[in-house]
């Protein structure tokens, strides 16, 4: 590619990170980049580990839904090289005229996770012991009871050790590298499925990530140590070291394994299965973290393999159709021992590739037909997929309105994976075989919807339509929008044959997550009176019972949807904060939109804005003239149009602007969008008193000596150690002494 190519492309780019940065400043510069583990099974507690920037004075933690409580449990910030300082100094000095203690292999492994609570599944296994010594004759005197005062100073001890422990002074992802530690408490009654989790401090919130409330027993791998950054050919010097016992791990099924990948790793669980047994093996990685900024391919990108006892492979998987997140269904041949294993597709690996591996034989629904019906009528659903056998399928709620819903497959108690299924306003209808020609195309009166399947290997529905001269219609697909396998081909023609126009893949800005726009999407104006052929195949030549599609044949339908940018607003105190609405104009709509918000919170005011006609993004303001928030509040934007027919109204769909792979910006879709205030003057109250420093320990100023510091370097010391102080790293004696020593009057 030319340098005059590349400079518009990366103008853009620069310009958009820009705007991505603006966002995070509104938002108070919080963010999170990982949750561990991203879940968890109804009726239990467990802890979780985010990694993230700009999370001081962490406050709270909220879940999405109903169901789910959480409680701060610690937060590790980033600490500067002098403050380590103090943390060995203070070290030293508790372990001064004794020896080291010497911990036990929990402890060690904990201080390595540099998780301060319990993980969730069994424990480390016990290293072998230690020869025993020889013994020694019994003392005369009895060994002292351990104080109090000595518990507080062994508990001081572990504490500053598990501290450094988790230090990395070269981060590979220094804006994941802070780490808020949270006790998560799932009710038996949640509802399963996916859930948004974001951290709340006293100056903003953060972005949300995915969370998921499972349904089948959980365990967890020990939280990784923040990864270190790897020098290019020197990769080697950062990978993680660990104990054989801690690649793999012994399950029972039903279950959810949670775990991280590191540089170069594979991370194995040996399970027992009988024959017969239909297992759903499914991941979730690129679900839990979309986009990877500073990754090719911009995700993780997970490859799954199972093996019997013996080391034969008997299945693998590294994407599920179109989908990187891999799904292996398996029927077991033979009583007896198996072993699954899941790496990364190039061996990379850090904090943020966090998975979640379930095994079961829970509903796993691969396809349904029809992929949508007209709102409000009846319809069958079938479905195809594993562990289906007395399981039910039910539509949309009567009451739904146009859009793309989520619906599942229920078996008693169990909930299947989710799917999505389109509602639309115009009527519709089944294509109906064999009209794989022109000669024998399948007529159809506009405007239609036509629910079809490429039903074998180089299938082609064609579909024939009275038109008029001047009239322009419109063909689009929903398929892959829809979870379909279909990489659809459409192209318009007159009687003749002679092509008028044709669209292979349409770039669709409001699907956050698809790379590839594989739906068609062409208007063509026609030039006489007659008939005219809609031709609709796959190009890659495929087909099958799973190959299903919605094809629109209709005149023009000007519409817009909306999305949201940050879904995250943090207020200041009563300043105003400022949101991006993006406008998704659908068949040449190009009229002005009316945007505001919707039924505001008691204490919150906006005004309207417009969106100029041809304008695709704007502002709204949002201000607040509360104090204090109790907790986050969802909003609602609207925006309004007119056009020949009626009024349209569309909510806004929340996103956040993520980058994928240096340079690619995507809006994905968020569950809320949710503000909260924050008081720029506000700082955390004092948790300890320092008494006085004794005149003893004052040192004594020499005659014509310098000081040692200058004014900004004793103010920044001295924030340091009372920071420190207030953390309950420091005792009073030694952070007295450090005073001292950076201005002896005080």
């Amino acid at each position: 590619m030319s340098r005059s190519t590349w400079l518009p492309i990366l103008g853009l780019a620069g310009l958009l990170a820009m705007v991505s940065s603006a966002h995070a400043q509104r938002r108070g510069g919080a963010y999170i980049g990982y949750v561990y583990p991203a879940g968890g099974q109804q009726g239990t507690t467990f802890h979780v580990k985010l990694g993230g920037q700009g999370l001081d004075q962490v406050d709270k933690v909220v879940v999405t839904g109903e169901g789910v409580s959480t409680r701060v449990v610690d937060f590790y910030r980033n600490m500067g090289n002098q403050e380590l300082r103090y943390l060995r100094d203070q070290l030293r000095q508790l372990q001064r005229g004794k020896p080291t203690p010497r911990l036990a292999p929990t402890m060690v492994a904990r201080m390595m996770s540099m998780d301060p609570t319990p993980v969730i599944g069994p424990p480390t296994p016990p290293a072998k012991p230690a020869p025993k010594p020889r013994a020694k004759p019994a003392s005369k005197t009895k060994p002292k009871p351990k104080t109090e005062k000595d518990k507080a100073k062994q508990k001081l001890i572990e504490k500053i050790q598990t501290r450094m422990a988790a230090d990395n002074r070269r981060p590979a992802n220094r804006s994941a590298s802070e780490l808020v530690f949270v006790e998560v408490t799932i009710a038996p009654d949640a509802k399963p499925g996916p859930r948004e989790i974001r951290v709340v401090t006293t100056r903003g919130m953060t972005n949300p990530m995915a969370f998921y409330v499972g349904q089948v027993p959980e365990v967890a791998r020990r939280p990784m140590k923040t990864a270190s950054f790897q020098v290019l050919g020197k990769e080697h010097l950062a990978q993680r070291t660990r104990p054989p016992e801690e690649e793999e791990m012994q399950v029972t099924v039903p279950c959810t394994m949670n775990g991280q990948i590191a540089s170069g790793e594979v991370n194995r669980y040996r399970f027992e299965a009988r024959k017969g047994q239909r297992l759903v093996i499914s991941v979730k990685a690129r679900e839990l973290v979309p986009y990877i900024a500073d990754g090719v391919p911009g995700w993780f990108q997970p490859v799954l393999a199972l093996c019997d006892a013996e080391g034969k492979e008997l299945a693998y998987n590294d994407d599920f159709r179109f989908k990187p997140d891999p799904t292996l269904n398996f029927e077991v041949p033979a009583d007896g021992e198996y072993v699954l294993s899941i790496i990364d597709a190039l061996y990379r690996g850090r904090n943020d590739f966090v998975y979640r591996i379930t095994v079961a034989e829970t509903p796993f629904v691969t396809s349904i037909f029809p992929l949508g019906a007209r709102v409000g009528d009846p319809v069958k659903i079938e479905m195809d997929g594993w562990n289906l056998d007395k399981a039910t399928l039910a539509p949309p709620p009567k009451d739904a309105g146009p859009g793309t819903h989520m619906i599942a497959a229920t078996k008693g108690k169990v909930v299947s994976n989710h799917v999505p299924f389109a509602l639309d306003t115009l009527p519709e209808c089944l294509d109906e075989e064999s009209n794989d020609q022109q000669s024998n195309a399948q007529k159809v009166e506009l405007p239609i919807i036509v629910n079809g399947r490429m039903d074998r290997p180089n299938d082609w529905d064609v579909f024939e339509v009275e038109g008029k001269a001047d009239e322009t219609i419109v063909a689009e697909v929903h398929a892959r929008r829809l979870d379909s396998p279909v990489d659809s081909f459409v192209k318009v023609t007159d009687a003749s044959g002679k092509m008028l126009a044709f669209n292979d893949d349409h770039h669709d800005a409001g699907s956050g997550l698809n790379t590839h726009h594989a739906d068609s999407y062409l208007m063509v104006k026609l030039p006489a009176d007659g008939k005219y052929f809609v031709h609709m195949g796959d190009t890659t030549r495929q087909g099958g019972k799973e190959y299903a599609y919605r094809l629109r044949i209709s005149p023009p339908r000007p519409d817009f949807e909306l999305r949201v940018v940050p879904p995250s607003i943090a207020l200041r105190g009563r300043n105003p904060a400022n949101v991006t609405v993006y406008a998704v104009r659908k068949d040449g709509f190009a009229g002005a939109i009316k945007l505001s918000f919707k039924d505001l919170p008691e204490g919150f005011t906006a005004n309207s804005a417009n969106l100029a006609a041809g304008r695709d993004s704007g502002r709204l303001t949002v201000k607040s003239t509360l104090r204090e928030m109790d907790k986050p509040v969802s909003l609602t934007v609207v925006g309004t149009a007119k056009n020949e027919e009626a009024e349209i109204v569309h909510e806004a769909v929340p996103a956040e602007d993520r980058m994928q792979a240096f340079l690619w910006r995507h809006l994905m879709p968020a569950q809320e969008l949710m503000a909260v205030l924050w008081n720029a003057a506000y700082r955390m109250p004092e948790t300890r008193v320092r008494p006085p420093i004794p005149e003893a320990m004052k040192p004594k100023p020499k005659p014509g000596a310098k000081p040692k510091y200058n004014e900004r370097q004793v103010a920044n010391l001295l924030r340091q150690i009372e920071r420190l102080y207030q953390e309950w790293y420091l005792t009073d004696d030694f952070a007295n002494r450090e005073i001292a020593k950076v201005k002896p009057e005080l």
